[in-house]
């Protein structure tokens, strides 16, 4: 292969392997989110997201309000990188959520309508791969890079920081910390080649939730929330690629002054599209609804989420550089 061939396609892989994209922890986690990329790499992204349903979605504890009906717009930006760790890849990332919601919510018997808006809760995330490739601190690291069978370990914690009013049910901040455990699972399928790459993603993981002493004047606990994403993906061209997602919600019940509401045993659907548009810039759009939601206690959510990632490298666009100089 010949040298500035060589380099251009080090310089399109090594950011288009990874999402490079902070924690979606409030949002539909899409494939490829945890594929891996060079260290050192830098990422800056913008989210946007449109959701409805009966739970609030700044809330990732699907708290179910009967008979509501909740409309909600988020907008996320935040800073990520990549780095190596102990030989392994490792990422951290802040994102900072924010937008509005509005809907009807049971204050004493009648139905009100309520409305906040501002800036959530942010939150905080840390991976490391446990199982599979080493980190990819060179370019000949990014071209002989295949996922293989590779397992990660995941930890989120959001910071009590977000809007909150006690005198509303309805916010943007959740007033309690609250945070996830995770394993992200890549399996690769066939060939690790652009154009024909197949994965099988998994990512289980547990929610946990400190207490909120101030909700309407009352406390609020919430147990334990499992919850599993699971991905098929698949490239439609060197650039495009599309996936079937699956999410299934099981737990997280609630409380309310010792009186406890339903777990959630729910399960969702979508699907996810993604173009990286040049070298520096992805682009992903993604929809996902809830499935057999009619009962009262049923969550029912659906949602389309739009995200533009900016991701750069210092020693690739050095390469770049050189290579349009010549």
């Amino acid at each position: 292969m010949r040298i500035d061939v060589w380099l251009r396609r080090a310089v399109t892989v090594a950011l288009a392997m990874g999402a490079l994209c902070p924690p979606l922890a409030l949002a539909q986690v899409p494939a490829r989110f945890y594929w891996k990329t060079l260290s050192d790499a830098n990422a800056v992204p913008l989210i946007y997201q449109s959701v409805s349903g009966n739970t609030n979605p700044f809330d990732p504890s699907h708290r179910v309000t009967s008979g509501a009906n909740f409309d909600a717009t988020l907008a996320m930006a935040g800073y990520a990188r990549t780095f190596t760790l102990l030989d392994r890849s490792a990422m951290a990332a802040v994102i900072v959520p924010m937008g509005r919601i509005s809907g009807a919510v049971n204050v004493g018997g009648n139905s009100v309508t309520q409305a906040a808006s501002g800036f959530g809760d942010p939150m905080l995330e840390f991976n490391i791969n446990l199982l599979g490739p080493r980190a990819q601190k060179n370019l000949p690291d990014v071209l002989r890079y295949e996922p293989g069978f590779s397992v990660d370990l995941l930890a989120d914690l959001a910071l009590p920081a977000g809007e909150y009013d006690s005198s509303r049910q309805l916010n943007i901040g959740q007033n309690r910390w609250y945070g996830r455990l995770g394993m992200p699972v890549v399996w690769q399928l066939g060939a690790w080649v652009p154009g024909r790459r197949t994965t099988l993603e998994f990512l289980p993981a547990v929610w946990l939730f400190g207490t909120n002493d101030d909700y309407v004047g009352q406390t609020l606990k919430t147990d334990p929330l499992f919850q599993l994403d699971a991905h098929l993906s698949r490239d439609f061209t060197e650039r495009a690629w599309g996936s079937l997602d699956v999410a299934w919600y099981s737990g997280g019940k609630s409380s309310i002054n010792g009186v406890s509401g339903e777990k959630l045993d729910n399960l969702g659907f979508g699907f996810t599209f993604g173009y990286q548009i040049n070298d520096n810039l992805n682009f992903t759009f993604g929809y996902k609804s809830t499935l057999s939601d009619e009962a009262p206690d049923d969550l029912r959510m659906d949602s389309f989420m739009v995200t533009l990632v900016f991701g750069w490298h210092p020693l690739l666009e050095g390469v770049r550089r050189l290579h349009s100089e010549k």
